[in-house]
């Protein structure tokens, strides 16, 4: 992570699931960083993206090191569990099914994006940066189906957009994306991916991001790419 000045926080929301853990791994080994905070339900303290109060704690915790904020990576997300599967058709919409999916894949990261933006380091190079998905793609989508995951994943897209124009404003060398990081195998994917689609471990998908991570300039900020850094659709 070269393109980051040494001493700040890192921060991975969601370093209990798979991809949050790797990537939790590989910034520990990151000499630029004097330290790398794991949030989820279970730390101490809990982060929990259906509770604005924890969130907010979680944003005290942060600002009680008295270190500049240099990365937050949320790694959260729900498409299946708790009996919901993604709708294969119109007639398998379950309003509760969306707006659960809407409170982890949009509303929650908009919440995280309310409470640590403003704790992004003022000088140099800082990065927000939340998983999204490909199939939140509106032009990209061909097969249909999966209602509430894509309009959520949609929505989540047009939130980091608008917060990178506000953020740009206050921290024009910070930068706020939204990242896919391909099929991992994870529970999060676990029986609904594709066949023939390229899987790779989570700490395979780990490196990739931090490389699009390590790489971004402030001219990609309120972008939506992969795992490679390639730009997509909206």
């Amino acid at each position: 992570m070269d393109s980051f000045e040494t001493g700040g926080l890192a921060v991975v929301v969601g370093s209990s699931g798979g991809i949050g853990s790797a990537l939790a791994h590989r910034l520990a080994q990151e000499d630029c960083f004097a330290r790398v905070i794991g949030y989820g339900r279970s730390t101490q303290p809990k982060l929990d993206l259906l509770d604005e109060v924890s969130i907010g704690h979680a944003a005290a915790h942060i600002a009680s090191f008295g270190l500049p904020l240099r990365l937050v990576v949320d790694t959260t997300g729900f498409l299946h569990g708790d009996g919901f599967r993604p709708e294969k058709a119109l007639s398998a919409i379950d309003p509760a099914h969306m707006a659960h999916a809407f409170a982890i894949n949009a509303i929650g990261p908009a919440l995280l994006m309310k409470h640590f933006l403003p704790l992004m380091a003022k000088d140099g190079k800082a990065v927000f940066a939340t998983l999204s998905a490909k199939v939140g793609s509106i032009s990209d989508n061909r097969l249909g189906g999966w209602y509430s995951y894509r309009a959520a994943k949609a929505a989540l897209n047009q939130l980091v957009r608008t917060a990178a124009i506000e953020l740009a404003r206050s921290r024009p060398q910070s930068i706020c994306v939204a990242l896919h990081p391909g099929t991992v195998d994870t529970g999060l994917s676990a029986g609904f991916a594709a066949s023939g689609l390229e899987r790779r471990t989570p700490d395979a998908a780990a490196r990739l991001l931090l490389q699009v991570i390590d790489t971004a300039t402030p001219e990609r900020s309120g972008h939506f790419m992969d795992y490679r850094g390639d730009a997509l659709p909206w």
